[in-house]
């Protein structure tokens, strides 16, 4: 059974953002393999360090329909994951969403 779902993260800065895609896992909360797009960790640094961090969303996509949910971003580590309270609420919410119809239009 697989136990983790793809989904885009994307930190948000004070004028800006930073998106990547990552692998959650439902067992735990944890977000794992981040590839983010159009920016270069070893040089740039995480975004979390950055000075104009804001705050961390997660978003799971499915036939054209989206969950966003919070992620919390630990600073030291860098580590990125969900709340187990959040975690019951996306697996709950993600059920629904796999479980409905494309929308009309939406290829799938």
């Amino acid at each position: 059974m697989n136990l983790k779902l793809n989904i885009t993260v994307i930190d948000e800065l004070a004028d800006d953002e930073i998106r990547s895609v990552g692998e959650l896992d439902l067992a735990s909360g944890d977000i794992k393999i981040l590839h983010y797009e159009d920016h270069d960790v070893a040089t740039q640094g995480l975004p979390v360090h950055r000075k104009d961090y804001e705050f961390t969303v997660g978003v799971l996509s499915n036939n054209g329909r989206d969950v966003e949910f919070g992620v919390r971003v630990d600073r030291a580590s860098g580590r990125y994951s969900v709340t187990p309270d959040e975690l019951i609420e996306i697996k709950g919410r993600a059920a629904k969403l796999f479980s409905q119809p494309p929308e009309k239009g939406t290829k799938h």
